[in-house]
């Protein structure tokens, strides 16, 4: 990865022009290609970028370019479409080579695995009596995470998410179809379970017939006693 901090002018052409004037910026560039502008607030999102694949090509400026004080300039151009950024270098200010090597990628807390096996282990969560018959239980149309018995001994199956939208109703929906079509499983009925479930989604699902449980995930890997909680 290339960082440099420079005092800058950017102007991009393509679908939208669009013109960043001169001043003091953070311009990442990476091993994929890819170049992002920032200025020292806006938060996480640059100011402007260029996605791979793209072409970066270092030029000389015109001597017209030189009297306005450009030094250098960086011309990428997206190897796809006709979309243009152009970086013009007014002063480098400071320049950083570093190879950052591969990286392992963003290891999520409370993800649906996680969840998935915290609460096949706590499924009294759902109600009195409830016993696990199989996580990942494989069907035709993909695994349902956790296949259960209700105190009355009928199969429940259960559809996992961090957040609970309308496609996790859906996908429950399609499962549940499928599982009532085996006489050796049904009747079989769906929770939809999720550390936030949407409005909609809830919904949906109720008036499909399917329940809706909230996990509280600190509370189930033991990080938060919602019992001991004075609000």
């Amino acid at each position: 990865m290339k960082v440099i901090i420079a005092r800058c002018s950017v102007d991009y052409s393509g679908r939208l022009n669009a013109h960043l004037p001169l001043a003091t910026r953070a311009l990442m560039l990476k091993n994929d290609g890819s170049l992002l502008i920032h200025s020292d607030g806006g938060s996480y999102k640059p100011l402007n970028w260029m996605s791979p694949p793209c072409i970066l090509v270092v030029e000389e400026p015109d001597p017209d370019q030189i009297a306005a004080g450009v030094q250098r300039l960086w011309r990428v151009s997206h190897a796809k479409t006709a979309d243009v950024l152009v970086v013009s270098f007014h002063e480098v200010l400071a320049e950083i080579d570093h190879d950052l090597g591969d990286d392992p990628g963003l290891i999520k807390e409370g993800v649906e695995s996680h969840l998935q096996q915290l609460l096949s282990e706590q499924l009294e969560i759902l109600g009195p009596g409830f016993t696990l018959v199989r996580r990942e239980f494989m069907t035709a149309i993909g695994p349902v995470d956790i296949l259960a018995r209700d105190e009355d001994g009928r199969h429940v199956a259960i559809e996992l998410k961090r957040r609970g939208d309308i496609d996790g109703v859906e996908q429950l929906t399609r499962y549940l179809e499928l599982l009532n079509r085996d006489s050796l499983l049904r009747p079989v009925t769906g929770i939809f379970a999720a550390q936030e479930i949407k409005p909609q989604a809830r919904t949906l699902a109720e008036d499909r017939g399917i329940r809706c449980v909230v996990l509280d995930y600190d509370a189930m890997r033991g990080v938060d006693d919602a019992h001991l909680r004075l609000f």
